[in-house]
């Protein structure tokens, strides 16, 4: 049977039929002339030389709405840089590569730092940030598209699917979430479905209902990296630079819109991207970082909203986290199991038991400081610090790029 049902606080737009891929891009062209939709792609060199980026080249190739690609390019020489233009050539839109190592670009991050903005370290988050900077300062797009460089499975329908709710002129949302299915042979997505939602209903046990929580607890898929929103959340939205990157910016969603003006939309029957691993002993990699980052700012947040943690609480959260979690892992065992899909009882438990650790470890992080998980300026607050920052990332941009 479809699946039609709606659930949570937030509109979900589902995969219905078979919806036609040129309808969709004629409605996007069509919407593109009132509303211009720039793309932003935080991208790795590294991404260029596997499977994933040409493929994405190659059907992005084909969108013929997009008034705008920007490409934030990390962790590359000059001579990458130079490739990674040479191979974006096929894309008929304008494309402007940011050389995250360019000599301008380090000499904006450095004026930034000299006013007391601190813009994190070198990741995805402070590439999507930048990528949001250039196209305000240039000024010729209203809807920010963005989705990660690494999925191997690309298709052009993804990116219609994720611009056209806030691209139509007919529906009024701000902020669009993608969702997919994480399924091969076996289920994927430890971190959604064995940290983020039974650690947010085991919140919700403790405190109460809270807003944010039901918030967080309407997305099928919070940790997706794909995303569609308007120039002006772009301006006001402060993001993290860390793991905490797509928790940290649903929080500002949240605080900064109504749940009415967020949507989220089923963007592809199957994705499959590169997968972290688990790295249990190391807290600075792998998906504990990214789960002790995630925690960080799920507390952070609900601390700025009045919640009070305590030891005792912790403690407490720890116990229920690990309840939830055992007895969410028997629920995705049945549902593998009737599905013919692999399962790996151990290895889920090994996951459960990694992410207790990390909450604990965020816990303890939180209590030392509260304030220690790292947030962006927003532009606007860039602005009022350096009236003239739009001009130095505009001039940075074109003369790295010569």
């Amino acid at each position: 049977m479809t699946d039609f049902y709606q659930t949570g606080i937030i509109t979900t737009l589902h995969q219905l039929g078979k919806p036609s891929l040129e309808r969709l891009e004629g409605d996007l062209l069509r919407f593109s002339k009132v509303r211009p939709i720039a793309l932003v792609l935080p991208a790795l060199y590294s991404e260029f030389e596997g499977p994933a980026m040409p493929g994405i080249i190659q059907e992005l190739a084909k969108v013929k709405y997009l008034n705008e690609i920007v490409l934030v390019l990390d962790q590359a020489s000059e001579k990458d840089f130079q490739r990674a233009r040479e191979l974006m050539s096929p894309i008929p839109t304008e494309v402007n590569i940011i050389h995250n190592k360019g000599k301008r670009i380090t000499e904006v991050y450095e004026t930034l730092s000299r006013n007391g903005l601190d813009v994190g370290a070198q990741g995805k988050g402070r590439s999507a940030w930048l990528a949001y900077g250039y196209v305000l300062a240039r000024g010729r797009s209203d809807v920010i598209a963005l989705h990660d460089c690494d999925i191997v499975t690309y298709s052009r329908e993804l990116l219609a699917r994720l611009c056209y709710p806030v691209a139509s002129p007919a529906l009024d949302y701000v902020f669009c979430k993608g969702y997919y299915s994480r399924v091969t042979n076996k289920m994927n997505g430890r971190v959604t479905r064995l940290l983020m939602t039974p650690l947010v209903r085991s919140i919700q046990q403790l405190v109460g209902q809270h807003d944010f929580l039901s918030f967080l607890d309407s997305f099928r898929y919070p940790l997706a990296g794909e995303f569609c929103m308007t120039t002006e959340m772009a301006r006001v939205n402060r993001i993290p630079w860390d793991w905490g990157l797509e928790v940290g910016s649903l929080a500002e969603v949240h605080r900064n819109y109504s749940p009415r003006r967020v949507c989220q939309v089923d963007i592809a029957t199957t994705y499959e991207h590169k997968h972290q691993a688990l790295s249990p002993d190391d807290a600075g990699k792998g998906l504990m970082k990214m789960a002790v980052d995630i925690c960080k700012s799920i507390f952070r947040t609900l601390a700025s909203e009045g919640v009070v943690f305590s030891d005792g609480l912790f403690k407490s959260l720890l116990v229920t986290y690990l309840r939830q979690a055992e007895d969410t892992l028997m629920k995705y065992e049945a549902d593998a199991t009737i599905n013919g899909l692999d399962f790996d009882r151990h290895e889920e438990a090994k996951a459960v038991e990694t992410f207790t650790k990390a909450i604990a470890m965020a816990a303890q992080t939180f209590m030392e400081n509260p304030m220690s998980t790292p947030l962006i300026p927003n532009w606007n607050r860039v602005i009022s610090a350096i009236p003239d920052i739009f001009e130095m990332l505009k001039m940075a941009v074109e003369e790295d790029s010569k």
